[in-house]
């Protein structure tokens, strides 16, 4: 649904799409009858009440969620962020795409999205609720990335960002593919993700996150990576 324009600018059709969230800034120009409002991923603002630790790991979420549009009606807009590369997803039936919330330009309102720690998603890690939230927190300050990724699934479609391009790599096979975690942008497929320590904790000090910190992706399925490590 999305269509690029050139390397940097997608474009789409509001009304065939079904409804669009964006990324709040994203929007380069359009045409037509669209109109905008303010649109939040569920999870992202954390639960009315929470106190303690489960307070905490919900402000840590809604610190990490960029904020977003909803565009509808009748028209074509074009989305386009920072001069940054797009790449654009096509969503397929059973499949999920995990993305950073940075790297995330906009994607088809019909998806499914929600908020999952980063440190240990898909698999038997238990990702979720607050035991994953704090394992996230504690993967953000390692990394010094995100702490909580985007989760879509269903049909429609998603379009990345990314500095210096993307590489994508298939994820298949005995041994998983490793990543460094400030390039990571995304995981599509039945992919698992987890967050694994490359050192003991004293040999970490003073290096850089990505020795210290790896990322292991199993499963079937393509990780996108951009050519940098620089954060979006």
């Amino acid at each position: 649904m999305f269509e690029k324009v050139n390397g940097k600018v997608v474009k789409v059709d509001v009304a065939r799409a079904g409804g669009v969230v964006g990324r709040t800034g994203a929007m380069l120009y359009y045409s037509g009858n669209v109109f905008f409002a303010p649109h939040q991923i569920p999870g992202a603002g954390g639960a009315p009440g929470m106190g303690g630790l489960l307070g905490m790991a919900g402000r840590m979420m809604a610190g990490e969620h960029e904020a977003t549009m909803l565009a509808q009606g009748n028209g074509v807009v074009h989305y386009g962020f920072a001069g940054l590369e797009v790449q654009v997803v096509q969503m397929q039936p059973g499949a999920v795409l995990r993305v950073e919330a940075s790297r995330l330009l906009a994607n088809t309102a019909g998806l499914q999205a929600s908020v999952v720690s980063v440190a240990s998603s898909g698999g038997g890690g238990g990702g979720g609720g607050l035991m994953g939230a704090l394992r996230g927190a504690a993967a953000g300050v390692a990394t010094g990335t995100g702490m909580f990724t985007t989760q879509l699934s269903g049909q429609g479609s998603a379009v990345l960002l990314a500095h210096g391009g993307f590489l994508e790599l298939p994820v298949g096979g005995p041994n998983p593919v490793v990543v460094d975690p400030q390039a990571f942008v995304a995981a599509y497929g039945n992919v698992q993700t987890e967050l694994k320590s490359a050192m003991s904790w004293r040999d970490a000090v003073g290096r850089g996150a990505g020795e210290a910190m790896q990322l292991h992706c199993h499963g079937q399925g393509v990780v996108y990576v951009q050519a940098s490590e620089e954060k979006l």
